[in-house]
């Protein structure tokens, strides 16, 4: 049998439920911080393919991109 008391017990379930939150918050930051990562990754690459339609004065191309990039700030919310 557990030699532990009440108070003992409701210790360590306080102490359990603190590490809980604590990881959900961590998991939650990481979560944030690959889809910035994803984001920045997606925008680079898509200004990147903008400018080559903008040298290459392919105006069809460049509305396309632009539009792709709308979408990608309105997912993403900035």
């Amino acid at each position: 049998m557990n030699d532990k008391s009440y108070s003992e017990l409701m210790k360590i379930g306080a102490m359990k439920r603190t590490r809980l939150k604590e990881n959900f918050v961590q998991d939650l930051y990481i979560e944030m911080l690959l889809s910035e990562i994803q984001l920045n990754v997606e925008k680079e690459k898509l200004l990147s393919k903008i400018d080559k339609a903008i040298d290459s004065r392919d105006k069809e191309t460049f509305q396309l991109l632009s539009i792709e990039l709308k979408k990608i700030n309105k997912r993403f919310g900035t």
